[in-house]
């Protein structure tokens, strides 16, 4: 993620040594150099990675009970999300320990998520720039491929929600990647579209729509495979099967209008010749 401060970097030509001179020379000429006065004041020195390793740092308490799990991570880096900014505000100066409990987080969408601020990546990596079609994803030996359980997908969904909650928009898109470069099987679809009907807004149209839009365009084929999940998907999530019907009947639409608008083109109108009247005289 971009650093937010801005760095002012000086020229050749504006050594340190010269400013003197130059203050006399903008004197004589009658210039006025407060604005040069006033950016000097403003630039920061850059933020380096080892600034970040010296911040205290935060342990993370992730599950609860027997299940809890305790991870840390230093606070210069998760700082970078708004809800640890809200969070960390809460720790004194001198604090000697740093908790936050997120009880019902996901372990591994957390260690995903960690993985991320140190290394702006999360296995596994993203092969290519996201923004490429033909970009794909390194292999991970813990999933088949293509992957029929969904659990392969379903852990880039976790990120993708995760870093919605905390507010990292670039983890956010890098998952989004991931999920649409992950192979899966019509069972692990309907595992994904579970999850994501479940954990997201319904305004979410990012990762709604193409989930409604990969069953209306395939469902006439997925369905035989997954019938019995996709029929309890479909009363389990009404919005669901509203949405992939909707795409439907847009699509049969449209499908129409071209057809009406060949038709119109192959027989146009308003060419034919009237045909006589008989005359009774």
């Amino acid at each position: 993620m971009a650093d937010p401060e801005i760095q002012i970097e000086v020229g050749e030509g504006g050594a340190v040594g010269d400013v003197d001179m130059g203050e006399t020379e903008a004197a004589d000429n009658g210039v006025d150099d407060s604005g040069l006065q006033d950016i000097e004041a403003d630039s920061q020195p850059r933020r380096t990675f080892l600034d970040y390793l010296k911040s205290p740092m935060v342990e993370l308490v992730i599950g609860q009970g027997d299940e809890a799990t305790s991870l840390t991570a230093h606070q210069g880096l998760l700082v970078q999300c708004p809800f640890f900014v809200e969070a960390c505000s809460q720790f004194s100066d001198g604090a000697a320990r740093r908790v936050i409990n997120l009880a019902t987080e996901d372990l591994d969408a957390m260690g995903c998520f960690l993985e991320y601020l140190y290394t702006q990546e999360y296995f596994p990596r993203l092969l290519g720039p996201a923004t490429s079609a033909s970009s794909t994803l390194e292999r991970d030996p813990s999933f088949d491929i293509p992957d029929s359980t969904g659990n392969a997908i379903l852990r880039h969904a976790r990120v993708y929600t995760l870093a919605s909650r905390f507010g990292l928009p670039s983890l956010r898109s890098l998952a989004h990647a991931k999920i649409h470069r992950t192979e899966s099987t019509a069972r692990g679809e309907i595992a994904y579209a579970r999850y994501v009907y479940k954990e997201t807004a319904m305004e979410d149209a990012t990762i709604r729509r193409p989930v409604a839009a990969f069953w209306a365009n395939r469902s006439y084929v997925l369905r035989h495979e997954a019938e019995d999940e996709f029929r309890r998907m479909c009363l389990e999530f009404p919005q669901f099967g509203f949405d992939v019907l909707s795409l439907v009947l847009d699509e049969q639409e449209k499908r129409k209008a071209r057809t009406e608008a060949a038709a119109s083109v192959a027989t146009p109108g308003g060419s034919a010749r009237k045909r006589a009247r008989i005359s009774n005289i």
